[in-house]
């Protein structure tokens, strides 16, 4: 069995982008760059969003751990093997499961780390499913192969009718190993033929199984749909593989891809990618305005991206210990430059392009 860990995450490497008050500054022209870009939340004050609010709360995401079997080079959760502690605790899973019991919140967006790894993954999602809310579950895929104990994980998946949403850089194994790791390609591929087996992407099932791609270096994802059509004609032909549908997402200037731009001096071109390419139409659909994301201890922020920037929402409840719906409905959004990453080209969410 291949070992899927390029490198080693921040913290462990000892890195100053391993602190996120850090990633701000440089963000922001006070650290490593001097490079001043026009602030984001001014681009959108001037749309009339005075400030951005959110639409409602349909999505409860959480991120269960920074566990992980890959380490990989663009991760904006700095998730690894050495993430041991960063781990959702039941009575914080028991707290927020009493918030889907109390209210009207469809979905429940599953992240991490290898959200598998964590020992209440099963039953939190069982517990999900009986209140009938729609289960997300954001799968590294090599997870399947990684140890006997997550080999049966594609037909629990399936007895559990959970949507799965898988990461995929490239139907070439090159592109995929150089971003994720030696081997990954190879585990991925035999993970999706084991999820089709049981009925995922099959015409008919309702076992949905999509795709999430996102660039392997400094440049904005093509367009979504033709992606879609050339992952679907490319791994069909060469391993039989389908799949409903492909997620097409900006890397976030954060974390380890921040790291990779700033080592490879393509920060500040990459800043001005993103600035330059800004699309108005993207700013009522971004994922934070129907969306609250959990951390692996119990606080809220606008979205997963915010979360590894440690900006917690701006309300008076900020743990789920004070979950407050109504004020959480009425917030102010948090925004800072990297959310450019959000609002450039078709834009860029958990569920892909925008506009």
């Amino acid at each position: 069995m291949s070992i899927h860990q390029r490198t080693k995450s921040l913290s462990a490497a000892g890195k100053p982008l391993a602190d996120t008050f850090f990633q701000l500054k440089v963000l922001n022209g006070s650290a490593l760059s001097a490079a001043q870009f026009p602030a984001f939340s001014e681009k959108v004050a001037n749309l009339g969003y005075q400030p951005l609010v959110p639409t409602g709360i349909d999505i409860f995401q959480l991120n269960i751990g920074k566990l992980c079997n890959q380490t990989c080079a663009h991760c904006h959760v700095d998730a690894g093997p050495d993430k041991k502690m960063e781990n959702m605790s039941r009575e914080t899973l028991e707290v927020c499961l009493d918030i889907l019991k109390k209210y009207d919140i469809p979905t429940v967006d599953i992240t991490g780390g290898a959200r598998e790894m964590n020992p209440h993954f099963r039953w939190f999602v069982e517990e999900c499913l009986q209140l009938g809310k729609k289960v997300m579950n954001r799968c590294n895929l090599t997870i399947i192969e990684s140890n006997k104990k997550y080999h049966d994980l594609p037909e629990w998946f399936a007895q559990h009718r959970v949507h799965i949403v898988s990461s995929l850089p490239h139907f070439s194994k090159t592109r995929t190993d150089a971003q994720r790791g030696d081997g990954v390609f190879e585990d991925s591929i035999s993970a999706l033929q084991k999820l089709n087996a049981v009925g995922y992407g099959q015409p008919g099932s309702g076992l949905m199984l999509d795709l999430v791609y996102n660039p392997s270096g400094a440049f904005l994802p093509g367009s979504q749909g033709g992606l879609e059509r050339d992952f679907k004609q490319q791994l069909h032909r060469r391993h039989g593989i389908v799949f409903n549908n492909l997620f097409a997402i900006t890397n976030m200037p954060i974390s380890r891809f921040l790291d990779y731009l700033i080592e490879s001096e393509n920060y500040e071109t990459y800043m001005e990618t993103l600035v330059n390419a800004f699309n108005p139409a993207t700013v009522e659909s971004v994922m934070c305005r129907n969306t609250v994301s959990v951390s692996w201890d119990g606080f809220i922020h606008d979205c997963d991206f915010n979360q590894m920037l440690n900006l917690k929402v701006n309300a008076r409840g900020k743990h789920i210990r004070d979950f407050d719906f109504e004020e959480l409905v009425n917030r102010p959004i948090v925004l800072n430059q990297h959310c450019y990453g959000c609002t450039a080209g078709s834009g860029s969410s958990c569920g892909g392009e925008l506009a």
